[in-house]
C-alpha cells in the first residue's frame, strides 16, 4: 500500500536573530504558499504535520484552510541547528559546516545538532505517521535543512549537493511502499512566483 507524503519546505521568511521559532513569513513567502495551496486544490490530503516553527506552519497553513484538515506540530520536525542558537556564525561558516555534516554525520558546530542526531529525533516522527496513515496523503511542513536529513535517511543521494539546489518555498512528493522510499517527484517549479 502506498501512502504518500509532501514535504513542504516553507516559503521565504523574514530573518531576526535569536527568533528562530517565531519569525514568520515574508509579503513574498505568504503569496507563494497562496500559490503552493493551488497545487494541492485536486489533491486529497488526509493528514497534515508540521514543524512548530512559525514559518514552516503559516506556509501550510492555506493548503489547511482548503481541506478543512488541523496542523498537527511535532517537536521533532523543527529545523536542525548546526550551530547554537545563542551565538552567530557568517553565513560561509555555516554553508561549509552543512557540507561537511552530510560527509561526517556526527559533525556539528558547538552547540549544534548533528546530521545522525537530527535524524534519530525525525525519523521515527515519520514512521509512526507511515504506519498510521498508510494508503493516505500527508503534507508536512518543514524546513530544508532537516527535510535533506529526513530524505537522506530513506535514500544517501539526497545530501549537500540537494539541500543546496533547493528553493524557499519547494514541495517534494515522497511515495513510499510501506517504510521504502520507492519514488521522489518535485513537485514546485520557480515559475510559480512570477
Amino acid at each position: 500500500m502506498k501512502t504518500t507524503i509532501y514535504m513542504v519546505r516553507h516559503a521565504e521568511s523574514a530573518f531576526a536573530f535569536g527568533q528562530e521559532r517565531t519569525r514568520g513569513l515574508s509579503t513574498e513567502g505568504f503569496a507563494a504558499a497562496k500559490q503552493m495551496a493551488e497545487l494541492f486544490t485536486g489533491i486529497d490530503v488526509h493528514y497534515m504535520a508540521s514543524s512548530p516553527y512559525t514559518r514552516a506552519k503559516q506556509t501550510i497553513q492555506y493548503i489547511a484552510d482548503q481541506k478543512c484538515l488541523e496542523i498537527v506540530e511535532y517537536e521533532e520536525l523543527i529545523e536542525r541547528p548546526i550551530k547554537g542558537l545563542d551565538y552567530e556564525a557568517p553565513w560561509n561558516e555555516l554553508y561549509e559546516a552543512i557540507r561537511t555534516s552530510f560527509v561526517d554525520q556526527d559533525f556539528a558546530l558547538k552547540g549544534g545538532e548533528s546530521t545522525r542526531q537530527a535524524q534519530q529525533r525525525a525519523i521515527p516522527v515519520i514512521e509512526k505517521l507511515l504506519e498510521e496513515q498508510q494508503g493516505k496523503n500527508i503534507v508536512i511542513g518543514t524546513h530544508g535543512n532537516i527535510m535533506t536529513i529526513i530524505m537522506n535517511d530513506f535514500d544517501d543521494q539526497y545530501g549537500f549537493e540537494f539541500w543546496d539546489s533547493t528553493s524557499k518555498p519547494d514541495i517534494y512528493k515522497l511515495t513510499f511502499n510501506m517504510n521504502r522510499l520507492e519514488q521522489v517527484e518535485r513537485v514546485w517549479n520557480d515559475s510559480y512566483r512570477a
